[in-house]
């Protein structure tokens, strides 16, 4: 194991010296990261959710204390997989424990309480903020060995009559008086601001902070597979400070505010691949922590492989940020599809003077895009201009590679917005790309470095890299 780690820091080393040369990274790198991603392996023991009491569709009954008395046992005893069969089991939130499986078989429901009386309070991260808040509807803290599986289905059971009218937004049920997010996210933002110790930061459902669907924090040898998700209130599926994730085969339909479908922040090893993303927000997007909470933990994102995956609605395809103060490297995305005229971007990296983050090693190859809103590839280091805080901690992104991506209709090909007077975008490579249907060409705004153009078609026209529009 210490022979594989020193041998991956020495690639990475190299790839550092010579960012051009993807194709080692790909040759290289991206088996030993793939080499350190294993999904774990349960006891053949079952644990029916029957045998402990719970009672299939009965809106009137929470099954929740059968289904943790199963989940509890079921770990207490070695391990093994936690039974839920066809029918409908109405819960409140669910705690996950060691060496379990969940299993939800074809033809079962999770479905979820969104009365948040039943919600107790847990330490987790909110836009990457620590807090502690209502829990997650699935959650999971320090445990190693767990899984989500099977052909069921979870049902967060949010609408604009329940968890999602707390964003705040009139667009999504709102009115003045509301409880909503609005009491609470300023709270937490100058909690994080001052840096106020994370046992003081408490929330309630008073202040509206919308729990994730999936929250599973401090964990090792994590498994999602299979499931189909619905209706969440905050983001989906969020391992925390995790290592050794695989999210595999799983559907996520996802229409609500801030409805991400999968955001791993600061985790090591993660592996998503054969997902269907359609989102109310990014699809994927990779984390780090926020400002002074990031920067305190210091613990980046890094070894990242999604691959095989289609993309519909959402902000972003693959996203980097926007929390991303602790920073991100090595990212590897293939042979994804995405297309809707509700995807707004397909790769993009966002962060600002308030998260900074170093985000480096970037590589994309082999996407086809039907259409996008904004721009295939998009870097922004002006995210959220406005926001209130500690400015100087300037961002660098560096090491982007883009190669055989076809994109069929989108408003740009390449956009970065740089910062004006310093340069920390540099080394972005675009190679055998074709972006047809683009209506405004490239944009660049700000101070730019090194940025290639090897074989870029943009509506049939050979485009070169332009020195003159690095530096505007």
């Amino acid at each position: 194991m210490r022979r594989d780690i020193i041998f991956v820091l020495l690639l990475l080393s190299a790839t550092l010296v010579n960012a051009q040369d993807q194709a080692v990274a790909w040759k290289k790198i991206y088996p030993a990261i793939q080499k350190n991603i294993k999904a774990p392996v349960f006891r053949k023991a079952q644990f029916d959710i029957r045998d402990f009491g719970a009672i299939a569709n009965d809106t009137t009954v929470l099954n929740t204390e059968a289904i943790n008395r199963a989940i509890a046992t079921c770990s207490l005893y070695g391990g093994g997989s936690v039974i839920v069969p066809a029918g409908v089991w109405f819960t409140a939130p669910l705690t996950l424990k060691s060496n379990v499986n969940l299993h939800v078989q074809e033809g079962a429901t999770l479905l979820f309480t969104t009365n948040p009386k039943y919600f107790p309070v847990v330490l987790t991260r909110w836009e990457g903020m620590d807090c502690y808040n209502l829990q997650p509807l699935i959650y999971a803290y320090g445990e190693t060995n767990i899984a989500i599986t099977g052909k069921g289905t979870l049902d967060g059971a949010s609408s604009n009559e329940n968890w999602w009218k707390k964003c705040g937004a009139a667009s999504f049920g709102w009115k003045e008086g509301d409880i909503s997010q609005r009491t609470g996210r300023p709270k937490l933002m100058q909690w994080n601001n001052d840096k106020v110790p994370v046992s003081m930061r408490i929330m309630n459902e008073n202040d509206g902070m919308r729990p994730q669907m999936i929250n599973l924090y401090l964990c090792n040898n994590v498994l999602i597979e299979g499931v189909k998700i619905l209706r969440s209130p905050f983001w989906v599926i969020h391992p925390l400070m995790c290592n050794n994730v695989t999210v595999r085969g799983v559907r996520v339909e996802n229409d609500g505010p801030n409805g991400d479908g999968c955001d791993p922040e600061a985790c090591s090893n993660v592996l998503i691949e054969n997902c269907f993303f359609s989102t109310g927000d990014d699809c994927i997007a990779i984390k780090s922590g926020r400002n002074n909470d990031g920067r305190l933990w210091s613990q980046p994102s890094e070894n990242i492989i999604v691959r095989n995956c289609e993309m519909k609605n959402g902000h972003g395809g693959v996203v980097i940020g926007s929390e991303i103060s602790g920073g991100y490297k090595n990212l590897f995305v293939e042979n994804c599809r995405m297309n809707s005229p509700l995807l707004d971007r397909v790769i993009r990296i966002k962060t600002n003077m308030l998260r900074g983050g170093i985000i480096e090693n970037i590589y994309v190859r082999n996407i086809e895009v039907g259409e996008c809103k904004e721009a295939v590839l998009h870097i922004s280091l002006l995210y959220e201009p406005r926001e209130i805080g500690e400015r100087g901690f300037h961002p660098v992104v560096r090491n982007i590679s883009l190669e055989s991506i076809r994109s069929q209709k989108s408003q740009y090909g390449v956009s970065i917005d740089a910062l004006p007077d310093t340069t920390c975008v540099r080394n972005i490579f675009v190679r055998n790309c074709s972006f047809n249907g683009v209506k405004s060409g490239n944009k660049f705004i700000g101070m730019v470095e090194n940025v290639k153009f090897d074989n870029l078609r943009i509506n049939g026209e050979l485009i070169e890299t332009n020195p003159l529009k690095e530096k505007n």
